[in-house]
């Protein structure tokens, strides 16, 4: 039998750009992520709705200040073509009135964001938004509308507020950081260490080293990045957008990690395996533009270098997951 060698139309659907330009990476994020919020909010959390929005109003020609997610979203666009379908759309999304959305968009023009489009719902949760605009990822400050994301089936983080130590890095780059278990990868390795301990989970490891993990909530969101990583790849095999996997796993257990990602075809540019140390050193050093973990303690810590999103999971957020072996 002749194995008939793949068509032209079948090399061309696989073009990373072609690709994207026909579904694009879709990125959802609220306004108090894309914009610093905090003090409207605090008014709305004290005084009331009425308050927060007579406040809004008073305010709608105040340009507001950049919030923690609004470096990344700047540098995805920035990866456009003008006058072409654009590989990256980034949807508002707000439970603010559409009478207070004025402000917000005002705010975009005047950063230059092509940000066009959004839904604003009056108090209503945004959850059934996520997958009616077929959101791939979803930021966001509260907790209600990232877990009614997630249940929507897109990636979804909560940010806290924006980094006071971040450092300056290249225009022109955008540099994604992922925890890996339970993150981009399943939870399965997450709930062997639980259940049964460090040296269960390690033999695991070791055994399956050659089997690719399962996807985690952030599995099909890291393809999609991928795609965009290969479109702007250059000769040298360097990409304008870079992808680290900052973990807690060292050897033997890293070999998995590798194993995982090849199989999957999704390299990680970086690939840092801590044990027991800090993240956020580390996260300062790569110049990351936002980092997802599943854990309350590394979001917390990164968060004064990085934006940092907390990723929905099953653990409990004062025990440690996978540390050194």
């Amino acid at each position: 039998m002749v194995t008939a060698k793949p068509s032209l139309t079948t090399q061309v659907a696989d073009d990373p750009a072609d690709t994207l330009r026909s579904n694009p990476l879709r990125i959802g994020i609220s306004t108090r992520a894309l914009f610093d919020l905090e003090e409207e909010h605090r008014i709305f959390e004290d005084e009331g709705v009425k308050a927060y929005a007579a406040m809004q109003l008073n305010r709608e020609d105040i340009i507001l200040r950049k919030g923690a997610g609004f470096e990344v979203v700047e540098r995805l666009l920035a990866l456009n073509d003008p006058g072409t379908a654009p590989y990256v759309e980034v949807i508002l999304l707000s439970q603010n009135s559409p009478d207070l959305s004025l402000r917000a968009f005002k705010s975009i023009d005047h950063y230059g964001l092509a940000v066009k489009t959004g839904s604003f719902t009056s108090g209503r949760s945004l959850s059934d938004f996520v997958p009616a605009w077929g959101i791939d990822l979803f930021l966001s400050n509260m907790d209600a509308d990232v877990k009614g994301a997630v249940a929507g089936g897109a990636a979804a983080a909560r940010l806290g507020v924006a980094p006071k130590d971040k450092v300056e890095t290249p225009t022109g780059e955008v540099r994604v950081a992922f925890d890996g278990d339970a993150v981009v990868f399943g939870a399965e390795s997450d709930i062997i260490y639980k259940e049964q301990g460090l040296e269960a989970f390690l033999a695991h490891e070791i055994a399956n080293a050659s089997n690719p993990m399962a996807r985690g909530p952030f599995g099909n969101f890291l393809h999609k990045l991928s795609a965009l990583r290969r479109v702007f790849l250059d000769e040298g095999n360097v990409s304008k957008v870079r992808i680290a996997l900052v973990t807690a796993r060292n050897a033997p257990a890293h070999e998995r990690v590798i194993r995982t990602l090849r199989a999957w075809g999704t390299p990680a540019d970086e690939a840092h395996f801590v044990g027991g140390h800090s993240k956020s050193p580390i996260l300062k050093a790569i110049g990351a533009h936002i980092f997802f973990d599943d854990q309350e303690k590394h979001v917390l810590g990164a968060a004064g270098v990085v934006a940092a999103g907390h990723v929905p999971g099953p653990h409990d957020p004062n025990v440690p997951v996978i540390p050194a072996g």
